[in-house]
């Protein structure tokens, strides 16, 4: 926040003026309530090509020699920006105890892989060919080991079915026999489907496996077959959709080769085809695609502290909140996937730099009653909580994780605007009647912010040896994890009412206990 000084005042007194006129003044105690979120607001995403094994977003850098460039990856897309890797391995306990701390959750698997993967029902190895019409293949005991998965780590399971070839007759409309099977095998292996889309995206039809040519109508002559399907198969699921993506803004700036622009279908006309037939609305969220994608004509780095940037999230919640509101109005809205860039995230998706853009996407979402985001993915690819190879948390993870831990579910109006390089967020404490946690992030570089509060806080502040680097501090201290996944004693830092200094380019939690806000009694 910029001021200005009257020459006639002494240089101390004319700083000490600044100070006061720069500090942005909490009321805690009064703040409303604007919303609630799910305890599951922080939820992430597991690919089903990573259960199943296969070939993913290929790592920035690598010089792995592929025999075969072809298999499993999404139609339309070129086949050299895939690699193979294995599955992943959800009995890992590392895994399972990074992931268990950032329960309860919704575990959504799904993407575009699962469209086009069919699900074998019995106790062999996954067969090396596909079946006709499928480019995957998930085995009974992969899919149990995301039950088993789901239950060590307190999380619910969302999903969607297979849409490709194999699921349709010979005049293309979709059946129910795949998907009947996969919901009887999951209630037969002790697992539970909270919630489901139809397909993975459909906006995006040619990416994901429909048949050529599909179009809205199309989609509504699936969608009536899959609502019948699911009121007597699955009536305890709930039912969202549908799914969309890529709308709102570009995410193929100019220039973009045409190859790269790849047939859309409109949210309108599915939504209008489909009928108001959804429980929850559900849409995808990518700022942009990345360089994996884009090549030189990608988002470059020095967005990731502008206000612009932070914007896109807003923009594109806009926007199929409008469809919300004219075709199921009244119905609650769910952001089942979502990430920095598609394509895998850009390099510096991993870093500290993107953890900026994550905490505004959760505080402002919650502000407007969104109930769940779901991160892609929690240890595949550029944009995950984790690191792939070693499991070690990523960043973005620690501020998932003081999230969790500190920012219940009662939304609060933090009462104060976002100013140049600050912007607070508040919701009441989790387990402390009346108490309240703001989360302040400092985007300057080089300027520390201040805020005054009327009451003590404990504080956690998030930090990093630089803003392109994958290493994070909590209140000056190295976050590491055990190889068992243990986490560090996370402290926090007492600091008395007044005045709040916060460091440049850093995320603070500031729990409040004795705020006795009356929303949060």
């Amino acid at each position: 926040m910029k001021t200005s000084c009257p020459v006639v005042l002494l240089p101390l007194l004319c700083s000490l003026v600044t100070i006061a006129e720069a500090q942005m003044k909490l009321q805690p105690t009064t703040m409303k309530r604007v919303a609630e979120v799910s305890p599951r607001y922080v939820s992430y995403n597991i690919e089903a090509v990573e259960v199943t094994g296969g070939r993913f977003w290929k790592p920035y850098g690598s010089t792995a020699k592929e025999s075969q460039t072809s298999g499993n990856q999404p139609g339309a897309m070129d086949p050299s920006l895939y690699e193979f890797r294995p599955p992943i391995d959800l009995s890992n306990a590392k895994l399972r105890g990074l992931a268990a701390a950032l329960g309860p959750a919704y575990l959504r698997v799904s993407g575009t892989w699962r469209n086009f993967t069919y699900f074998q029902d019995d106790d062999q190895p996954a067969s090396k060919t596909p079946p006709a019409g499928y480019n995957g293949v998930m085995t009974r005991a992969e899919w149990k080991g995301v039950i088993d998965f789901a239950h060590a780590v307190n999380a619910e399971l969302v999903t969607s079915v297979a849409v490709s070839a194999g699921t349709r007759d010979a005049d293309g409309k979709w059946t129910p026999a795949e998907a009947k099977k996969f919901f009887d095998a999951t209630k037969r292996l002790g697992g539970h489907v909270a919630a489901t889309e139809f397909m993975n995206e459909p906006t995006f039809p040619d990416v994901g496996g429909a048949p050529k040519g599909y179009t809205a109508a199309m989609y509504g002559e699936d969608v009536k077959t899959f609502t019948k399907f699911m009121k007597s198969e699955a009536p305890d699921v709930l039912y969202l959709g549908p799914g969309s993506v890529g709308e709102g803004l570009s995410l193929a700036p100019e220039g973009t080769p045409a190859a790269l622009k790849i047939r859309m279908l409109d949210s309108h006309d599915l939504m209008a085809s489909s009928g108001p037939v959804y429980d929850i609305f559900s849409y995808h969220f990518y700022p942009t695609a990345s360089s994996r994608c884009l090549g030189s004509n990608a988002t470059k780095s020095d967005v990731v502290l502008t206000p612009a940037w932070f914007a896109r999230n807003i923009t594109v919640y806009d926007f199929y909140a409008k469809i919300r509101d004219a075709s199921i109005p009244g119905k609650d809205i769910w952001l089942t996937e979502t990430g920095e860039a598609g394509c895998g995230g850009d390099p510096w998706s991993s870093q500290f730099a993107d953890t900026f853009r994550y905490v505004h996407q959760l505080g402002s979402l919650a502000q407007r009653g969104v109930k769940t985001v779901m991160q892609n993915t929690l240890a595949a690819s550029d944009y995950a909580f984790l690191n792939p190879q070693t499991l070690d948390p990523r960043p973005k993870y620690w501020a998932a994780l003081l999230w969790k831990r500190t920012m219940g579910t009662r939304v609060l109006d933090p009462g104060v605007p976002a100013t140049e390089g600050l912007s607070i967020y508040a919701h009441c404490m989790p387990n402390a009647r009346g108490g309240v946690t703001l989360v302040a992030l400092n985007t300057s570089k080089d300027a520390a912010q201040t805020v005054s509060i009327p009451v003590p806080a404990e504080r956690y502040t998030i930090t990093s040896p630089a803003l392109f680097s994958s290493s994070a501090m909590l209140n000056g201290h190295a976050l590491t994890v055990g190889d068992n996944g243990s986490l560090p004693e996370m402290k926090a830092v007492s600091v008395k009412k007044g005045v709040v200094s916060l460091a440049p380019l850093s995320i603070s939690f500031l729990t409040m206990p004795d705020a006795r806000n009356a929303a949060c009694q």
